[in-house]
């Protein structure tokens, strides 16, 4: 059985069984992660699956599961111990100044930069709510890059800011068309089967000696600086769930 629509999967939760399939992005709200451990104990299918989901909507998760990718020393901080142990660390290798990102704030708006690693402690020892977040050392020369990729299709734009270290599109920020080098396009392929991302949006930091890093991913994006619309990448997205459904339900 394929279900394509929440309020069918609702409808149906306590009928489905091994084998079974649901094509979307779940809508639980609160209950979203219970939901995805629940139904893959009992054998459902999720597509997108269930990990590109849940680290689609955390940069903490993808901070942990893609640290290979990222710039060098990128933490993880979920607790006050956490960010006493990376203040040894960045003071060892003499890291300065970092950036910060808020779990689940988009656009450019939960990325913060630091003078140093202390300030984010002192900010963060009289507000509880700071955690858990990304921390990260601050990449003062960079080429932002939006990939795009959805089965064959795949395009690059880069995203610049002259008077904003966020390079968001929505921050005010200009693109250009970019042509990815192949190594570039096996490190997005790389993240896409490491995540279990059926297709996704990925932001790469280029450094100035060619190393490419994993800046973020999700299975959806802004567009504002791509060539595809909108409705023709929700096509084409759509197109290879149903294709990835089909071949593994009977």
């Amino acid at each position: 059985m394929i279900i394509r629509t929440n309020r069918e999967l609702k409808e149906l939760y306590d009928k489905l069984k091994t084998g079974d399939c649901f094509i979307g992005m779940l809508s639980f709200k609160m209950a979203k992660h219970r939901v995805l451990i629940d139904l893959l104990e009992r054998g459902v299918l999720l597509f997108p699956s269930a990990l590109s989901q849940t680290l689609g909507h955390s940069k903490v998760a993808q901070a942990l599961v893609f640290r290979p990718w990222m710039v060098p020393h990128t933490l993880a901080i979920a607790r006050r111990v956490d960010l006493m142990h990376a203040i040894n660390t960045y003071n060892h290798y003499g890291i300065g100044t970092v950036i910060t990102k808020e779990d689940h704030l988009q656009c450019g708006f939960g990325v913060r930069r630091w003078e140093n690693i202390e300030d984010v402690y002192n900010h963060a020892s009289f507000n509880t709510n700071s955690y858990p977040f990304v921390l990260q050392p601050f990449l003062e020369m960079y080429t932002d890059i939006r990939v795009i990729i959805a089965g064959d299709y795949c395009e690059a734009y880069t995203r610049e800011n002259q008077n904003n270290f966020r390079m968001n599109l929505t921050a005010g920020g200009t693109s250009r068309p970019y042509a990815l080098t192949k190594a570039q396009l096996a490190t997005c392929r790389s993240v896409i089967e490491r995540g279990k991302f059926p297709y996704a949006h990925i932001d790469l930091l280029v450094t100035e000696d060619g190393h490419s890093y994993l800046s973020e991913i999700a299975l959806n994006g802004g567009l504002k600086g791509g060539r595809i619309r909108r409705e023709d990448l929700n096509a084409l997205k759509k197109e290879l769930l149903e294709k990835m459904a089909e071949s593994l339900v009977d």
